[in-house]
This record gives C-alpha cells, sequence and structure tokens, in this order.
C-alpha cells in the first residue's frame, strides 16, 4: 500500500491499495478516541474521496478500533453549543453512510460509544474476535450524540439499545455478530485482509449498482410499500439502461463471468 498526502490531522492517515483507499484512525495511544479535529477531518475526507478510490476500507492503528469520544477534549458547552456539537458528528458521519462510496470498517478491540456511531455510518462492518461494543453515555450522565438512536436500534432493536445504555450491558465479538452490529467475523488479526477483499469485490461493481444500494436502498426501505416500489422500478430502470450494465449481461450469457455458486 502506497501512503497518500491528504490535507487531513495527524490523527488520519490514507493509503493507496489499487481502487481501494484505506483510511485509518491513528489515535492509538488515546485507543483511537475521536476528538473534534478528527471528526472534521473525516468529513472532509468522505465529502471529496480520492477521485481513484472506488471503495474505502475504515481502519484503526493499534488495538483498538475507537474507543469513542475522547473525554479529556471535551470542553463545558451550553445547550445551544451542545446541540451544535453534536449536529458536527452527525453530519461527518452523513457524509459516510450517504457518501458516493461504500465503506467497510474493520473492528477490533474497543468499539464503543461514538466508536460504535462510527461505525454504525459505515456500510459493512468485519469483526476480529477481539471487539467489543458498549455504549456507556447512559453511565456517565450523558446520551449518545453521534447517531446512535438512529442507526444502532435499526442493526439491533430499540430494546438492546436500551439496555446498553441503562446497565452498561457489553457485547463480545461473537454477540455483535449474532445481533447483526458486524457483517462478517474473522480470526485474529484478520480484519484487514478480509476488509480489503471485500473492498476489492465491491469497487469491482457497476458504479450506478454501488450508487443504488448507497443513495436508492435506504430510501426505498422507509418509504411506504407503494413509493417503494416505484423507486425500485426507476432505479431498476437507470441501473439495466447504462452501457456498463449491458456489457455485463452480455458477458455473463456467453458464459464470460462467474454463476453464482455455494460451495458450503
Amino acid at each position: 500500500m502506497t501512503l497518500v498526502p491528504l490535507d487531513l490531522p495527524p490523527s488520519l492517515r490514507v493509503r493507496r491499495h489499487d481502487a481501494v483507499a484505506v483510511l485509518r484512525l491513528d489515535r492509538a495511544a488515546k485507543r483511537n478516541a475521536l476528538d473534534d479535529a478528527t471528526v472534521l477531518g473525516l468529513e472532509s475526507f468522505f465529502s471529496s474521496p480520492p477521485a481513484w478510490a472506488r471503495a474505502v476500507v475504515l481502519d484503526a492503528a493499534g488495538d483498538h478500533f475507537s474507543a469513542g469520544l475522547d473525554l479529556s477534549a471535551l470542553t463545558e458547552r451550553d445547550t445551544l453549543g451542545g446541540l451544535e456539537h453534536s449536529m458536527m458528528w452527525h453530519r461527518a458521519f452523513a457524509r459516510i453512510e450517504q457518501g458516493g462510496v461504500p465503506v467497510i470498517a474493520v473492528l477490533r478491540g474497543a468499539v464503543i460509544g461514538g466508536g460504535l456511531e462510527l461505525a454504525a455510518a459505515t456500510h459493512l462492518r468485519v469483526a476480529e474476535p477481539s471487539a467489543y461494543y458498549a455504549l456507556p453515555e447512559g453511565q456517565r450522565g450523558l446520551f449518545v450524540g453521534g447517531g446512535a438512536s438512529v442507526r444502532i436500534p435499526r442493526l439491533i432493536g430499540v430494546h438492546r439499545m436500551a439496555d446498553m445504555m441503562l446497565t452498561g450491558r457489553v457485547y463480545d465479538a461473537q454477540a455483535g455478530q449474532d445481533l447483526g452490529l458486524s457483517h462478517y467475523l474473522v480470526g485474529p488479526g484478520e480484519g484487514l485482509t478480509k476488509a480489503l477483499e471485500l473492498a476489492a469485490t465491491v469497487a469491482a461493481n457497476a458504479p450506478v449498482t454501488n450508487f443504488a444500494v448507497l443513495q436508492a436502498l435506504p430510501r426505498i426501505a422507509e418509504a411506504d410499500p407503494a413509493q417503494g416500489y416505484l423507486l425500485e422500478a426507476l432505479m431498476a430502470a437507470v441501473a439495466s439502461g447504462s452501457e456498463d450494465a449491458k456489457t455485463r449481461m452480455r458477458a455473463f450469457l456467453e458464459g464470460r463471468s462467474a454463476k453464482v455458486r455455494h460451495d458450503g
């Protein structure tokens, strides 16, 4: 992988792996806790990712993905200041979730608080056995502010998120996989390799298909059925009408592309 110099804070590093950008949280000494500079750096990167990047792997230095909000950098704010700070996190993480490139997160160690909020904004999540998940805000007199109350109930249900916040419950990697916090559970040290493998597959998709999955699918899922079916039909027509789709379908019909198989 090649280091790519970009105008980002020191807490973020970017490397290129073919058509995949590997964006690494680089605050290992702080367990990759998120300060404002890092969050704003994430917003900047995902607002304008490199033109060559067809997918992004979000990795982290050291033994932990992210221990959440950097409480040492937390300053006293009045109500309006707190509102604006939370909305800044919302804006940054929306750039990830609703951006133009699929994002695969590599989860290990602490994935807690704001770290879990960051992970939930990505599209695919690969966990190693060391990963563990928690929302400790409730034990600290706080409430989540980085989008958790919207995204995490969609993954595990409101009742399970309430349990995490009320009791401080911690889920290990296997429980997180079973509940849907991660998509893949791999062996120790295998997360980045698996994420790069997935990213290469995703990057090879037709751009219009990836656009449809990132932009149309979430909106269809939230629409009422009548609107959803119409949006689906429109997106299907746009995708199938592209020259890329026609070329890929000809390759499939002529036996020049792989068929779906299941090897057990």
